[in-house]
């Protein structure tokens, strides 16, 4: 890929950035999210990429992502990013379970897939911001559905020249999800509850950035905004890169045939994960069909399906709130990707605004149904899963990898000449401790973290490290607001000169 490469919103083809500053900026200035026009024309030799270890091939799918960056530099900031980190060294493990394989995305250090692209993504901001000559400190703003917050806490904690405020629904994350983030310390973070769902805190975040871009707020106080969210291209594309690793492995373990299509079923809220997906498809790796599996919240089901996105509908509550979501963000990329026409996106998005609901063309539609395929599990359907899960195959897996598998298995039904299919484990059982006892049929005793004990008593399933003894950790954050106070929130800590002293 030409280093003449540039980003752009995905709103506009007139705002553009480098790759170093779309990754510092996070959000485009207009409220678009930033992407190349294609990732197809990278000439990017994916079998090479195969033949090298977990962190070179990392460290060469990137710089093709992010040119700005040359090999030499993402090869150290790769290396020092997930050093000692994860629990294996190939990081993001591919296991057999029946006749599937699940990617273990997992093995980090707060027991989620988001570790995988936090690790990475304070090394990539620093250097971003190094690169494009800025000497502001940078104020990191994520919304979470559960996972995304802790491990943007951990990535970013104590590093120099950021901070990082995460904003979390105050009902919306399992008991240990919320004890992961609230026992955080740090002295540059800072989380803060919000009465409502996930989808208020993430257009929160988005309105105080066009806010803050628009009325200048921050004007004279050397602070930039950026984002640990998907909608930062440098959160995104680390991602990219286990969907490569899934297949080398499947390859390496007579899964497949070299050059081969392999099919991948995707638990999906955001979109950030599955888009990544679809990148390295792009790229050139084999991917046939990308599986998006939705729970109760099935909005991108209903959409992939019809193409009529529609966000005016119950908002669930569920055992897999990662994915209690219904605006999914990294879906503008696609969808610009898919047409190459800014206008017709911010129509799109201007309609989802306004109106609560969009409509896209039949041949917009037709180029969907050729590369995905969308079902949905409820809470039962994900509770058997589980079940049968631990039954047939001594295997525990988690409320979100179960939502996953169960719609794997609706993909294998409707299309009998399927492919291998790789299913993406994207949290330890362990975060949802009360809801995986209640799937295998047991009653819980004591408080949700001596679940926790006790489903590693009866399991055998060993506890990460990282989650031990949460309950025993001092509570540091109890700030609760509502979202239409998350501004002036952002706008005092930003005028502080020190947090958690």
């Amino acid at each position: 890929m030409s280093t003449r490469k540039i980003y752009q919103s995905t709103r506009s083809a007139l705002l553009t950035a480098s790759p170093a500053q779309a990754v510092m900026e996070g959000i485009a200035p207009d409220g678009g999210l930033y992407t190349l026009p294609s990732f197809a024309d990278a000439g990017f030799d994916y079998q090479a990429a195969l033949s090298l270890d977990t962190l070179d091939m990392g460290a060469m799918i990137m710089t093709a992502l992010l040119p700005d960056f040359t090999l030499e530099e993402m090869t150290a900031l790769v290396r020092a990013a997930y050093r000692n980190k994860f629990e294996t060294a190939d990081l993001t493990p591919t296991v057999t379970v029946g006749e599937d394989a699940l990617l273990e995305l997992f093995r980090g250090p707060t027991s989620a897939f988001k570790d995988v692209a936090l690790s990475l993504l304070p090394h990539l901001m620093r250097a971003s911001v190094k690169k494009c000559g800025c000497d502001d400190e940078i104020l990191i703003l994520t919304a979470t559905s559960g996972d995304t917050g802790k491990a943007a806490l951990e990535g970013f904690c104590n590093v120099p020249g950021t901070r990082i405020i995460v904003f979390y629904p105050e009902n919306g994350v399992s008991a240990v999800q919320k004890a992961q983030m609230v026992t955080q310390t740090g002295k540059n973070v800072c989380v803060c509850a919000i009465r409502g769902n996930f989808d208020d805190a993430q257009t929160g975040v988005k309105n105080i950035f066009h806010q803050v871009q628009e009325q200048n707020l921050l004007a004279g106080q050397s602070i930039r905004l950026s984002s640990a969210n998907s909608i930062n291209i440098g959160r995104l594309a680390p991602q990219v890169v286990y969907y490569f690793t899934a297949y080398k492995e499947m390859v390496a373990a007579g899964r497949i045939r070299m050059g081969e299509t392999l099919d991948y079923a995707v638990p999906t809220g955001n979109f950030g994960d599955i888009l990544a997906g679809y990148i390295a498809k792009q790229l050139g790796l084999p991917v046939g069909t990308l599986v998006c599996a939705s729970n109760a919240n099935n909005v991108l089901t209903d959409f992939l399906q019809t193409g009529c996105y529609d966000r005016r509908r119950p908002f669930h509550l569920t055992i897999s709130p990662s994915m209690d979501i219904l605006v999914s963000s990294n879906l503008e990329r696609l969808l610009y990707l898919l047409t190459g026409d800014a206008d017709i996106v911010k129509g799109l998005m201007q309609d989802l605004q306004e109106k609560g609901h969009y409509q896209v063309s039949d041949a917009l539609v037709k180029k969907l149904h050729s590369d995905f395929w969308a079902g949905f599990c409820d809470d039962d359907g994900t509770r058997d899963t589980i079940g049968q899960i631990w039954r047939e195959h001594h295997y525990l897996c988690d409320t979100h990898t179960a939502v996953a598998w169960n719609v794997a298995q609706q993909y294998k039904a409707a299309r009998p000449a399927h492919r291998p299919v790789v299913v993406l484990s994207t949290a330890s059982p362990y975060k949802f401790p009360e809801a995986v006892l209640r799937s295998l049929g047991i009653s819980q005793e004591g408080n949700g973290f001596a679940a926790i004990a006790q489903l590693e008593k009866i399991t055998g399933v060993p506890v990460p490290q990282n989650l031990r003894g949460l309950d025993q950790r001092p509570v540091l954050h109890r700030d609760v607001i509502d979202q239409a106070e998350m501004l002036k929130y952002v706008l005092k800590k930003a005028e502080e000169k020190q947090w958690n002293k």
